[in-house]
Order: C-alpha cells, then structure tokens, then sequence
C-alpha cells in the first residue's frame, strides 16, 4: 500500500513551525553583515524560495542545510564576500551568542562539526603546522586521550 501524503494543513503548520525555529537566527546573521534594510529583504526572500519549495524541501534529509546554504550564498551576494563556514560559526557563536546546538540546528549540521568550526575560527593565521608536530608530539607522549584532553581544554573560551 503505498504511504498517503501529508495534508496541505501538516505542510502548512511545518512550515511555520520551520519559519519559526530559524527566522530569527537567520534575520540576526543577515544584520550582522548587511544594512537592517537589506537583512529584512534577503531574509523576506529567502523564506518566499523556502515556501515555494515547501513540498520539494520536505523530500530532503537536512532542509536546515538547503535553506542555510541559500541564506549565506544570498548574503554574501549582497556583500560581496563569501565568508569561510569558520568566519559563519564564529559569528554565529562569539557574535550572535548561540548556543553550539543551537548553530547546528539552524545551519543543518551536527554540533561535533559546529565545534570544530569554531577552532578552526580561533586558530591563529599560520599556526597550523606548529598544531601538525604538537598533536604528533602528544600522541607519542601520551596517546590520544591526552591529545583530546589538552587540545580540547585550550581551544575553546
């Protein structure tokens, strides 16, 4: 027997409930990199592609993704500059103070990549390789759960 498919009213109340859970981060995101005029605008349109695509979108495993995805690509049109997923989550986290959770949820990602974003965004321009021999040195030293311990404990604020 093939599956019925959802009523205009569970579409319609999912797609509130959708609106509702990102708007205001997103609206945040967009005022943080353009004038308060033109964030409303980029945010007005960017929900308009979301609820033409409404039945399409729900097809998909991280609607989340798809419309962050749009959302940022709009936004750095706008400003003519794409910022890296890094300079995105340290805005979205040191900036906009939402929760790690949170960023994922609205950026349809998982918190362990939110994370590592994050201290991606705090490492100092240059330092990777110096990070390289450190993290080769602490796992000779004292093998991988002293490397979590330590890199973890000073990364993050």
């Amino acid at each position: 027997m093939k599956p019925t498919p959802p009523t205009a009213a569970v579409l319609t109340t999912a797609f509130y409930a959708f609106y509702d859970l990102h708007r205001p981060a997103y609206h945040a995101y967009a005022a943080a990199r353009l004038p308060q005029e033109e964030a409303h605008l980029s945010v007005t349109q960017l929900f308009d592609l979301i609820a033409s695509n409404w039945t399409w979108l729900m097809t998909k495993q991280c609607p989340s993704a798809w419309a962050w995805e749009k959302h940022t690509r709009a936004v750095a049109r706008r400003t003519g500059r794409t910022p890296t997923p890094a300079e995105d989550t340290a805005l979205l986290h040191d900036d906009l103070r939402l929760s790690i959770d949170r960023i994922a949820t609205i950026t349809g990602t998982d918190p362990a990549r939110v994370t590592t974003l994050l201290a991606a965004a705090r490492r100092p321009a240059g330092r990777a390789p110096e990070a390289v021999g450190h993290v080769q040195e602490r796992l000779g030293a004292s093998g991988a759960g002293g490397l979590l311990t330590s890199t973890i404990g000073t990364r993050t604020r």
